[in-house]
């Protein structure tokens, strides 16, 4: 995992802004990152949370037909 600072946080989303963004649980994100291997990994843990860049989410989810 690289450095993150605070000017990036707006380029970051949570399991819990993931699961928003493609209308599902955020349990099935953890399922999706545990399990999917085209799923992109997480660039930091911020606060014992998981945090991966936006734009490799957007990017995934449109390659997977998942955008929403």
């Amino acid at each position: 995992m690289s450095t993150t600072t605070v000017s990036d946080v707006h380029h970051l989303m949570s399991a819990t802004e993931i699961a928003k963004r493609l209308r599902v649980s955020r349990q099935y994100v953890d399922k999706l990152a545990k399990t999917d291997p085209t799923f992109p990994k997480p660039v930091a843990v911020l606060s014992g949370i998981r945090v991966w860049e936006t734009e490799a989410i957007e990017k995934w989810a449109r390659a997977t037909g998942r955008a929403k």
